[in-house]
């Protein structure tokens, strides 16, 4: 009797296990996207200047790009990836940071997000950023362009980095990989089920441009430890640890916006 109750309860996790990895699988998209899509007639309302550029890289889907300009003339270009919710309106806040400092600030939608249109993969969102960056070039040159990637757009940006040149590579809450994040939060799967990877440390091994990590320890979304593992693995990066840092209020630190300002006024 308790054979048979051992391999019933057996047969019910085994069940759980592999419905649950059914689950990851297919609705992976779902768990780690979260955009908002927006009409394509739909009206910006920024507190700031802003233009509204809109290309084709294929010929038939749109890609959605705002750039927020400084007062001045400007010193360089920041393109900015920025993370997984909703789309450009959620981050437009940011872009001030930037501007002050007289850099123009550059964020671009992926597929479904905003106005961006077109099936999601990671393919074509890297294939976004070579067209994001090549737009940017048509205006400066690439000793002027800094590539920022927040939560998400990390490995997106780290990507481009590795890919092209640039000024400095910042990155904002990253993560080693995306691997290596479902290894800390659903670590009985294997890594395999995962359509994205988005290899943030393979691509740092091929960048040859300074980087800069902000990160908070009390990060609830992209544990600080991965932001260690890239330090430990690349020694070269400058890491800005902030003490208590969430995952979304680390510019209310000084630390954070000082050494951004520090960078932009270089």
């Amino acid at each position: 009797m308790n054979k048979k109750k051992l391999w019933r309860a057996f047969r019910i996790l085994l069940g759980i296990y592999v419905v649950g990895g059914v689950v990851l699988y297919f609705l992976q998209d779902l768990i780690i996207f979260h955009p908002k899509k927006l009409r394509l007639n739909h009206s910006f309302n920024f507190n700031q200047p802003f233009k509204e550029i809109n290309i084709s890289p294929d010929g038939q889907r749109n890609l959605n790009i705002v750039q927020f300009l400084p007062e001045k003339k400007a010193k360089g270009i920041v393109l900015y990836f920025h993370g997984n919710m909703t789309n450009i309106e959620r981050y437009a806040r940011f872009a001030l940071y930037f501007t002050r400092n007289d850099y123009e600030v550059w964020m671009v939608d992926y597929p479904g997000y905003g106005k961006t249109t077109g099936r999601r993969s990671e393919k074509t969102m890297y294939a976004d950023a070579l067209s994001f960056y090549k737009l940017a070039m048509e205006k400066t040159t690439a000793e002027n362009i800094i590539i920022y990637g927040k939560s998400l757009g990390t490995g997106v940006a780290s990507y481009l980095a590795s890919s092209k040149p640039c000024k400095t590579l910042v990155l904002e809450t990253p993560y080693y990989s995306m691997t290596s994040m479902s290894q800390t939060y659903v670590p009985i799967y294997p890594a395999r089920l995962l359509r994205y990877t988005f290899p943030t440390n393979e691509y740092l091994k091929v960048a040859k441009v300074p980087v800069i990590i902000f990160h908070g320890t009390g990060d609830e979304v992209i544990p600080y430890t991965q932001s260690l593992k890239l330090k430990d693995e690349f020694p070269g990066i400058e890491l800005i640890t902030v003490p208590k840092g969430k995952h979304n209020n680390l510019y209310q630190y000084p630390a954070v916006t000082q050494k951004l300002e520090s960078l932009l006024a270089g």
